[in-house]
């Protein structure tokens, strides 16, 4: 396909707000039933499954049967970073004057950005780990420093063989649409988020892609990563 046609057909899909709708309420990687995708996004459970499978056909989300349901994820992650990315280019008014900033406090908080933190919390680990000297900008993304290793490995359990073998970037530096800083995503960030999931450090909401830091997370938090949440 011409590379215009393929920018085209991009655009195409993600001008409609019914579909931004729903991948913003994807964009954390779950998978969620088309009923809750029609709510999310203000039409009929019809309109939602018409959408759902252009989206399938385009080969953005897949289905994954539960029993008698059926749930929808995305499956294209440069998608929804590229999502993250159209957000912080079009957001022209400051995070603070925004008319709906009682909606969006929580996601400026702490949310994730398809399987990464984002929010204050993810700039917060960035900016830490960078004055630790454990990350280093390489180029337009992060780097992981030998300390970095040694620490993360210690506090996290870190497999890097794993890690680097993975098909994707390594620690991409995104640039979060909230706070206008960098956090850190790819494989990297997408297994910072998963061990402290696991540790239960922070929780996922279950109704939106926002997170919570525990009372041991805030603590754990603080004393090793000098990280006040």
């Amino acid at each position: 396909m011409d590379e215009s046609l393929k920018l085209s057909e991009v655009a195409k899909l993600i001008a409609s707000p019914v579909r931004a709708a729903m991948l913003l309420a994807m964009a954390d990687g779950r998978a969620l039933p088309a009923s809750e995708l029609a709510f999310r996004s203000g039409v009929t459970n019809q309109t939602a499954s018409e959408h759902l499978s252009l989206m399938m056909k385009m080969g953005i989300v897949s289905i994954e049967p539960c029993g008698r349901h059926r749930y929808y994820r995305v499956v294209n992650r440069k998608l929804m970073d590229t999502l993250e990315d159209l957000l912080l280019s079009s957001s022209f008014i400051q995070p603070g004057e925004r008319p709906d900033m009682n909606r969006i406090a929580p996601l400026r908080e702490a949310r994730m950005c398809y399987d990464h933190i984002a929010g204050r919390l993810g700039v917060s680990l960035a900016e830490s780990f960078q004055e630790k000297g454990w990350i280093i900008l390489v180029d337009r993304d992060f780097t992981v420093t030998g300390e970095g290793r040694l620490q993360l490995s210690r506090t996290l359990e870190i497999d890097w063989d794993s890690l680097e073998s993975a098909r994707r970037l390594f620690a991409r530096r995104c640039i979060d649409w909230s706070e206008r800083k960098p956090h850190i995503g790819g494989a990297l960030g997408a297994t910072l988020a998963q061990r402290m999931l696991e540790k239960d450090w922070i929780r996922r909401n279950k109704e939106s892609r926002t997170v919570f830091t525990t009372r041991e997370g805030r603590k754990i938090l603080l004393d090793l990563f000098d990280v006040a949440f």
